[in-house]
């Protein structure tokens, strides 16, 4: 190498932005700015990873290219930069799409959707493998394909049919099974091994048949009354009444008794109602229309609702867009 080259090449080093990471540990940019080159610059190691050092510095071990150069020209002038490495994070599913009903947590398919689009979706395809018809007992089948941007594929099935979805989307079985076969290929995509509360057909069939009961009131026993005396016939002109022993209207009154229902209508859970207003707040439903809905829906208060048809509104507010 000629004198003039070599004073091109220390003219090209003193340009070049230096990073040191750590003790020994320099990082040179390049001159085109696009990538940065590993310099170890110590007392008994002076290397470039760059091919121009690794092709001279076999037949010449005291070679110096230009990055390392620039190392050296930065640690005298005192013009290194201070750098980090910025560890990256990896996806998390946001909490917010996690709702917890009497104790057991459920994800929503819109955080699904969300942590694979962090994590890298390239696509998302559904296909009806078979159409609902009165011969299969409207029964809906969709295989889901995610794709991931690495070219990785997670294929999973979805059914639905009017036997394992709720009444109030038994019109819409195709959609249905589409949305749980892109749910399961989600949840294979991005590991997660919460169920989508979307493949759920029912919320009774997996939480426990347990609810809140109104402790039902004890009627206050009844005081016997002492029969009346039949008036001797002699005084009144009036045909003799008979009166009826209180025995004999117990027995009268039972078959009405039998006709009414012992236990009230259980009312919906605390978890169940904290689940509803809480999908009413993700949807910008405010309080008002919420109590509208209900009553438009079922007739009565929000509090008043039964804990079979809480599970029901949970649903359709879940299956709103």
């Amino acid at each position: 190498m000629t004198a003039k080259e070599i004073q091109k090449r220390n003219e090209k080093a003193q340009q070049l932005r230096v990073l040191q990471t750590d003790d020994g540990s320099f990082y040179v940019e390049s001159a085109e700015q696009k990538i940065m080159y590993r310099v170890i610059f110590t007392d008994t190691d002076q290397s470039c990873v760059c091919g121009d050092f690794t092709r001279n510095s076999k037949n010449d071990p005291g070679f110096k290219c230009k990055h390392l150069l620039a190392v050296i020209s930065a640690v005298q002038s005192g013009s290194v930069e201070n750098a980090a490495f910025i560890e990256k994070q990896k996806p998390r599913l946001d909490e917010r799409f996690i709702t917890t009903i009497q104790g057991r947590e459920f994800v929503l398919y819109a955080g699904l959707l969300d942590m694979a689009h962090m994590k890298g979706i390239r696509r998302i395809s559904v296909e009806a493998m078979q159409y609902p018809t009165k011969e299969n007992g409207m029964e809906a089948i969709c295989k889901a394909s995610v794709e991931s941007k690495l070219g990785e594929e997670f294929v999973e099935w979805g059914d639905a049919s009017p036997g394992n979805v709720n009444k109030m989307i038994a019109s819409h079985i195709l959609r249905m099974a589409a949305t749980r076969a892109k749910a399961r290929a989600l949840r294979d995509y991005v590991n997660i091994g919460i169920t989508c509360i979307e493949e759920i057909g029912n919320l009774d069939d997996v939480l426990p048949k347990t609810g809140f009961q109104k402790p039902s009131r004890k009627k206050a026993p009844v005081k016997a009354q002492p029969a009346k005396k039949e008036a001797p016939a002699a005084q009144n002109n009036n045909p003799p009444v008979s009166v009826k022993s209180d025995d004999q209207k117990t027995q009268k009154a039972a078959p009405e008794e039998a006709t009414t229902p012992q236990d009230a209508p259980v009312l919906m859970s605390d978890a169940q109602k904290r689940a509803i207003l809480n999908l009413s707040r993700r949807r910008g439903i405010s309080v008002e229309s919420l109590e509208q809905m209900v009553q438009d829906t079922y007739h009565v208060n929000l509090d008043n609702l039964t804990t079979a048809d809480a599970s029901a509104f949970i649903r359709q507010l879940q299956q709103a867009a």
